[in-house]
């Protein structure tokens, strides 16, 4: 069932609003967010009247530091190498995180932030671990033999490849999964005793990139936008003091609603501003009868968040799988007990009915379906869908409920602003490379 979100009410309130907001903040103060954009209209005012929209807000935001920006609780949670999977899972679900930086418990006190830290754990890199056992057991084995190649995915900041092993995902492989497969395997010792030292493998930035608090914040819009970072740490001599992510970027937009520089910006419809950049027929999908584990690792190889489920014979869109949604298949296994195989359609009903059950204690409503918009909606109005909602990507429909195409995070960052040539010179430059054997 589509979850067509109908505002006209809420957008008449918000009218009056936006045009009592920009005093209003002056007052007061506002939100951390709120302020961070009234930086942005004092420059904006200021700015020479011939440079286009998209120039003014790249001058604003190139004179912005990083250190302006909010700073996020979820900063401030580390995991240790030592700590086992079963333990960072609990760390991560405890926290109601995705990921988290982790430190090398044996590094010296006066060790840098390069020395301190050796990557980011993430729920989908544990499960590119949990999989990898799925296709051991169907072999009989317990652990790979090749370690290095088997697990180099597990700990990942994003773009992750698939190993040759996943490309003959079936739903034989799904079966494996089936039954009592995923609860087994994290009450086992090998789940409680494998460290996250222990499937690290290899990383895309080694341990990752970060900026420093003097970097703009044109730098972290073209990182989370055009560079395709999920999240931007920010450190400040040996620690971790930030990570900005697209949905705080897109929390800092909705709080900026009525101001001058947002309104110029964020009341052009979708069409007006070339979005969906991606249109239907490339998006990836899934079928509602094909195995989850085939939706996830179809976002492994085309390096996407979110796969809309389709009907069987069909071409309606009936739900929306991301790569979130696999922290389901660790903290609550239970939940497919009973599944001979865990298909798309399985998975959807099984964790909406998780959600709900977790209902009061989460931070977000419980959707039932597909969330979507039209060409015509103003990108301020997918702004705050996407805010108020906590997701990350927002389906495009025609007036017959036909899909046309997906509108993510990443992709409205990419139209507040444009890289200058030779923006970044050499920047990358000081990073680590990425690692011969590198699959991530």
């Amino acid at each position: 069932m589509e979850a067509q979100l109908i505002r006209t009410k809420e957008r008449e309130e918000e009218g009056i609003e936006e045009r009592e907001r920009p005093l209003k903040i002056k007052m007061d103060g506002g939100s951390p967010e709120a302020k961070l954009g009234m930086q942005v209209e004092d420059l904006w005012d200021h700015l020479e009247p011939q440079l286009s929209p998209t120039e003014k807000l790249n001058a604003c935001f190139e004179s912005i530091p990083v250190s302006s920006f909010p700073l996020a609780s979820a900063s401030q949670v580390e995991i240790s190498s030592d700590c086992s999977l079963a333990e960072a899972v609990r760390i991560l679900s405890q926290h109601r995180l995705l990921s988290a930086p982790v430190v090398d418990n044996e590094a010296p006190d006066d060790a840098t932030w390069i020395d301190r830290y050796i990557g980011i754990v993430e729920f989908a890199g544990i499960a590119v671990w949990i999989l990898h056992q799925s296709e051991a057991d169907e072999s009989n084995r317990v652990l790979p033999k090749d370690k290095s190649n088997g697990m180099a995915a597990a700990v990942a900041s994003s773009g992750t490849n698939c190993s040759p092993s996943y490309a003959s995902l079936s739903p034989r492989s799904a079966a494996v999964t089936s039954g009592n497969f995923f609860g087994a395997l994290t009450a086992s010792e090998l789940y409680k005793k494998t460290t996250v030292r222990d499937i690290s493998g290899t990383f895309r930035w080694a341990p990752f990139l970060a900026l420093q608090d003097s970097n703009s914040m044109l730098t972290v819009l073209l990182l989370l936008s055009k560079y395709k970072m999920k999240s931007v740490p920010v450190v400040g001599g040996a620690k971790i003091e930030n990570i900005i992510t697209q949905s705080a970027v897109i929390h800092m937009l909705a709080e900026c609603i009525g101001l001058h520089w947002f309104e110029n910006w964020g009341a052009k419809k979708l069409t007006d501003l070339g979005l969906p950049l991606m249109s239907a027929k490339h998006v990836v999908k899934v079928y509602e009868d094909e195995p989850v584990l085939q939706a996830f690792r179809l976002m492994r190889l085309k390096g996407v968040g979110g796969i809309p489920v389709i009907e069987s014979g069909g071409s309606k869109a009936v739900g929306n799988i991301s790569i979130r949604d696999v922290q389901f298949l660790l903290t609550a296994p239970e939940i497919y007990r009973d599944c001979r195989s865990i298909t798309a359609k399985d998975f959807l009903l099984a964790s909406k009915k998780n959600r709900e059950e977790q209902l009061e204690e989460a931070e977000a409503p419980v959707l039932s379906g597909m969330v979507t918009c039209t060409k015509d909606d103003t990108l301020k109005e997918v702004i705050l869908t996407l805010d108020s909602l906590k997701i990350h990507r927002i389906y495009v429909v025609d007036k017959n409920g036909s899909l046309e195409g997906v509108v993510t995070l990443r992709d409205i960052i990419s139209r507040l602003v444009h890289e200058p040539p030779n923006y970044f010179g050499d920047f990358f430059d000081g990073v680590i490379p990425m690692p011969a054997n590198s699959r991530v």
